[in-house]
C-alpha cells in the first residue's frame, strides 16, 4: 500500500478538508473557501482538495465535492462540463513542417475561438456547417424540452456555438510525445449555453435559500435538495450541457483534424488513443458504500485504469495519465497546473517579453492580449503532478510546438 500524499485539515462544525498539495502553494483564501463548504450539512464524509486548487468563483477550483440527496449549483459553476480531449495519431515530429505558422493559421480558420462583446462575435459560427448542425440534431430535442420550461435558455447561442472554443484559458494544441509521435488536444467545454444554464440556477438556489432562510456560510453555496422544486430540472439540464461540452470536443477535434490535413503533406490516421473527460461536472456515483452526487470542479476522475488529461500551460508540458482509483480523493485527480494569480495580477507582473521567453519553440499568440495565460501565471506541473502521485501515473508526457488560445 503506497503512502498517503494528502494532509487533513480539520474543520470547526464540518467534515474534514484532504488536500494533495505537499510542495505546491495554496492560497489562504482557497482554505477558507474550502472550509466554508466542508460546514454544509450535506457533504458527505470529507472534501478532497487536488494539488491545483486555487480561489474560485462559486467555489474552489481544483476541488471534489461529494453530496447527499443535494447539489450545489455554483459548486459545478458556469462552464459545465468543461474539459479536454487528446487524440494520438500516426505522423512523428519529423512529419510536421519546420514551418508551424501555416499548421496554426489552418487550425484557427477551422475552429472559431475569441470573442468581442459588442462586435460581430468571432467566436460563433455565422453559418453552420453541416456537421455541426448533424451534431446539433443529437442535442437539439431535449434542448427544446429544456426551453419550454425556461425559455430564456432559447436566447443562446446554443447551435452556433457547438464545435467552437471559446476564450480565456481554452485552447488547442498540437503535442508531441515522449517518443515523438504527433498529438492533438484541446480544452473547452459547454460555451454560452452552458453558462445561461449555470448563471440562471446558481441564482434560482441562491433564491430559494433566501426564501427557506437557510442559513449558508457563503451564499454561493446555495444547494438544491431532492424533491426541492428546481432539483430534477437542474439535474436534467446540467446533463445536457455535459453532453454539449462532449460532442463539442468532438466536433472541434475533426475539425482540427481534417486542418491539419491540408497543411500536412503526410497521409495519417488519428484517434489511436483518445480520451473525452470533463473537469468541471458533476455526476451520482458510489463511494464508500454510499450513493452520493460528486462535484469535479477543476477535477478529473481517476478510477482506477481510467485515463485522464491534465494539461500544464501554454509552455509547460501537460500528461496522460492512468488513474489508480484512490478512494480518499473519490477516484479524482488534478485538471491542470491550477493558477498562482488572478489574471489580472498576471497581466500587471509580466511583460511581453517574459511571456515570449517563456513560450519559446512554441507557435502561438505572443501578443498582450495572452498574457494573463503565461506559464509563469501557473502552479509547477512537475509539482503538482509529484503531489498526486498516489492518485495517477503518467502514460504519456506531451509537449506542445502549437498553441491556439481562445
Amino acid at each position: 500500500m503506497e503512502q498517503t500524499h494528502y494532509i487533513q485539515e480539520h474543520i470547526a462544525g464540518g467534515v474534514p478538508v484532504k488536500m494533495w498539495t505537499r510542495g505546491v502553494p495554496v492560497e489562504d483564501e482557497a482554505k477558507r473557501q474550502l472550509a466554508n463548504a466542508a460546514r454544509l450539512p450535506i457533504v458527505f464524509k470529507h472534501i478532497a482538495a487536488m494539488p491545483d486548487v486555487h480561489f474560485g468563483i462559486g467555489a474552489t477550483v481544483g476541488s471534489v465535492i461529494p453530496t447527499f440527496k443535494a447539489i450545489i449549483p455554483a459548486a459545478v459553476g458556469v462552464d459545465i462540463g468543461c474539459g479536454m480531449i487528446a487524440c494520438k495519431t500516426t505522423l512523428r515530429a519529423e512529419d510536421l513542417p519546420d514551418n508551424l505558422a501555416p499548421l496554426r493559421a489552418a487550425i484557427e480558420r477551422a475552429v472559431p475561438h475569441g470573442r468581442q462583446p459588442g462586435a460581430r462575435d468571432p467566436g460563433a459560427w455565422q453559418k453552420t456547417p453541416g456537421a455541426v448542425d448533424t451534431a446539433w440534431a443529437q442535442l437539439e430535442p431535449e434542448f427544446e424540452a429544456l426551453c419550454r420550461d425556461y425559455p430564456k435558455l432559447a436566447k443562446t447561442n446554443s447551435h452556433k456555438h457547438l464545435g467552437t472554443l471559446g476564450g480565456g484559458n481554452h485552447f488547442v494544441e498540437v503535442c508531441l510525445d515522449e517518443e515523438g509521435a504527433v498529438w492533438f488536444m484541446l480544452h473547452s467545454g459547454s460555451r454560452g449555453v452552458g453558462n445561461a444554464i449555470g448563471t440562471m440556477f446558481i441564482e434560482l438556489a441562491k433564491q430559494d435559500a433566501m426564501r427557506n432562510n437557510v442559513n449558508l456560510p457563503d451564499r454561493d453555496l446555495a444547494y438544491f435538495e431532492e424533491g426541492s422544486r428546481y432539483f430534477g430540472d437542474y439535474v436534467r439540464a446540467v446533463g445536457w450541457a455535459q453532453k454539449f461540452a462532449k460532442l463539442n470536443r468532438e466536433v472541434m477535434m475533426r475539425r482540427v483534424i481534417e486542418a491539419a490535413k491540408t497543411v500536412i503533406r503526410k497521409s495519417f490516421q488519428a484517434h489511436i488513443e483518445a480520451v473525452n473527460c470533463h473537469h468541471n461536472y458533476v455526476q451520482k456515483e458510489t463511494h464508500f458504500g454510499q450513493d452520493v452526487f460528486v462535484t469535479r470542479k477543476g477535477a478529473v476522475s481517476a478510477k482506477a485504469g481510467e485515463l485522464g488529461i491534465i494539461p500544464g500551460s501554454m509552455g509547460a508540458r501537460s500528461y496522460i495519465v492512468r488513474g489508480k482509483g484512490n478512494p480518499e480523493s473519490f477516484s479524482s485527480c488534478s485538471h491542470g497546473a491550477g493558477r498562482t494569480m488572478s489574471r489580472g495580477e498576471a497581466k500587471r507582473r509580466f511583460t511581453l517579453a517574459d511571456h515570449r521567453a517563456a513560450t519559446e519553440g512554441v507557435e502561438c499568440r505572443k501578443d498582450k492580449d495572452v498574457i494573463d495565460e503565461t506559464p509563469a501565471a501557473y502552479k509547477d506541473i512537475a509539482a503538482v503532478m509529484e503531489a498526486q502521485s498516489d492518485l495517477v501515473e503518467v502514460v504519456h508526457t506531451l509537449k506542445q510546438v502549437v498553441c491556439v488560445k481562445g
